[in-house]
């Protein structure tokens, strides 16, 4: 048999999506993870992918110490704009949302999770652009019920993308390449330059009250990113 590497496969791994939280020297930080999976269940230890070049890796290499919330699938995407396309060099995050401060002091996000766990780091793994920290539980938390956010449900429902420090992150060209085989509409969509949010008129932008059927140039001009709150400036024609 010939040996092919086609990525696609890749996209039939199930993700969920997550605020990954840590603490150092007194300073807080969170961002969005895709890739948490648990791996024991006596001690229980989950797994997280967290990319070097994120604040937050740098925080957990100096605490030793993270926590994880599992958000709902009704969360809404500045929410996810806010820990996935800000930086906490910037910006403090945990400033703009509710959190609990957890026995390994790490800030435990409760603004639209289900639950949260959070733990020390007892081991980890070299995964080239990523570190996989291996984390045992310190304590855990369910704060409702409701269904979890899929990273698929992000995609195909809520028109979200992946930051490009995400390790599902996929190239616009390869992206652009698979949309040539759907149903050409009347109305263009639109690819905002800052994350990559795709503005479809023909879902509009629910959370913003833009009906379907609104076209792109019909927006109101303070309209911004759902996401990331880039301006339609930042947008260009999808091809």
């Amino acid at each position: 048999m010939e040996t092919t590497m086609d990525r696609k496969a890749l996209y039939d791994i199930s993700y969920g999506l997550y605020v990954i939280t840590s603490i150092a020297d007194g300073r807080m930080n969170g961002q969005i993870a895709n890739t948490v999976f648990q791996v024991s269940s006596t001690p229980a230890k989950i797994a997280v992918s967290i990319n070097k070049e994120n604040l937050t890796h740098e925080y957990i290499l100096k605490s030793g110490v993270l926590a994880v919330s599992t958000l709902g699938q009704e969360t809404p995407l500045p929410f996810i704009g806010l820990f996935g396309f800000k930086s906490g060099r910037e910006i403090d995050k945990l400033s703009q949302c509710a959190y609990v401060q957890g026995a390994t002091g790490c800030p435990c996000v409760t603004d639209h999770a289900l639950s949260y766990m959070e733990g020390k780091v007892v081991a980890s793994a070299d995964g080239g652009t990523h570190t996989v920290f291996i984390v045992e539980l310190a304590a855990a938390a369910v704060l409702k019920k409701g269904t979890p956010l899929t990273y698929a449900y992000y995609q195909e429902v809520k028109n979200g993308k992946a930051p490009k420090t995400a390790p599902t992150y996929k190239e616009a060209a390869a992206e652009n390449a698979s949309k040539t085989t759907e149903k050409e509409s009347s109305m263009k969509k639109y690819e905002c330059g800052i994350c990559g949010y795709i503005y479809d008129p023909e879902a509009g932008d629910p959370e913003n009250n833009i009906p379907a059927g609104t076209p792109f140039d019909k927006l109101p001009d303070e309209w911004t990113c759902p996401i990331c709150g880039a301006g339609k400036e930042d947008f260009s024609e999808v091809a």
